[in-house]
């Protein structure tokens, strides 16, 4: 098999602010794999807060290519050849392995799983702001959207405000996510009063350091605490089920299709709740993702709406719901 790669760009329609940074565009790394003359389509989202940054991604890419073999259908070996590190590299290949895997077989994606092709709805999210701009993007927000993600954490001693804000706009079902922005201190009070609002969950309250082994916040908080910093691979899912209710999957933290329905299938079997994130991605990673939302109780696949324009499009977004298209593989193309 064949490996192209490369660094895209991918602008933001708006600057996109959470607790930890705030950017106008995100740097991708962009795979095509090729077998008998067909070309399959991955896509590696690589983020700085687990050291995996776009050029450190495409030398994995470049280096390992020839671990690829010449037969497509031997995920599980070829996956067991890659080092276990760059892990939204490892999510490149595997996308762009089921995607050619479709195409050589005429099937989609969800389709060769075995899923169904309609997930739940996905969530918008309104990213990090004062209170009363949060409630204006709430109040904004396109109709096709049946639920709300809301950036927290600032720090600033306001979330709860920004919350009261954007319900005080909008009946929509809405979930926050800290991204490791509080303190063990105000985790507790934060979550008694977000319980009033109607907030269903809360993602990653604390840093990751500070959730591990904390079965206190667990216990005691009204809302339910999913992870996301917390849980990477199937590895962590285990640990995960001491301190959260749920847990956060991403392709490009779990390096891929394959590991995320492992961890969705270990995360049910533990009674944990299960979601399925992205990062800021083109429809290469949303389509990947997308075909197998069906196994997941909570969608946040936003990231290719929320960018200025979409260079792979497929994934159509219908009634709310990112939905895969009947396309062989994962049913994106080349704008």
């Amino acid at each position: 098999m064949q490996v192209d790669a490369r660094i895209a760009t991918l602008e933001l329609a708006q600057t996109f602010v959470i607790s930890r940074s705030a950017r106008d565009s995100e740097d991708v790394v962009q795979v095509a794999v090729s077998c008998s003359g067909v070309r399959g389509y991955g896509e590696a989202a690589p983020v700085d807060r687990y050291d995996e940054y776009p050029q450190t991604a495409l030398e994995y890419v470049q280096e390992h290519a020839d671990a690829l073999g010449d037969d497509p259908f031997a995920s599980e070996e070829i996956m067991a050849r890659l080092p276990q590190r760059e892990f939204a590299a490892r999510a490149a290949f595997d996308m762009a392995l089921h995607d050619l895997q479709g195409k050589l077989v005429g099937r989609p994606v969800y389709q060769l799983l075995g899923l169904s092709r309609l997930g739940p709805p996905t969530t918008w999210t309104i990213w990090l702001g004062d209170p009363d701009d949060m409630a204006r993007r709430a109040e904004a927000v396109d109709p096709r959207f049946k639920r709300l993600k809301l950036k927290l954490g600032a720090g600033d001693g306001q979330d709860v405000e920004r919350v009261r804000a954007v319900r005080s706009v909008t009946q929509l079902p809405m979930q926050v996510d800290v991204n490791e922005g509080w303190s063990a201190d105000e985790a507790l009070d934060n979550l008694r009063q977000l319980a009033q609002l109607d907030v269903q969950y809360c993602e990653q309250p604390l840093p990751a350091e500070a959730m591990l082994g904390n079965e206190t916040l667990k216990r005691e908080s009204p809302v339910p605490i999913y992870v996301d910093e917390n849980c990477h691979t199937l590895a962590d899912v285990a640990a995960c089920a001491t301190f959260a209710h749920g847990i956060n999957v991403k392709l490009a933290k779990s390096g891929g299709i394959r590991e995320a329905v492992r961890m969705v299938h270990a995360a049910r079997a533990l009674g944990l709740g299960t979601m399925l994130g992205c990062m800021i991605e083109s429809g290469i990673s949303i389509a990947a993702g997308a075909h197998i939302s069906s196994l997941f109780d909570h969608v946040d696949l936003d990231g290719n709406i929320l960018i200025a324009h979409d260079p792979f499009p497929g994934v159509e977004f219908t009634d709310g719901v990112q939905v895969p298209a009947e396309a062989p593989g994962l049913g994106v193309a080349p704008a």
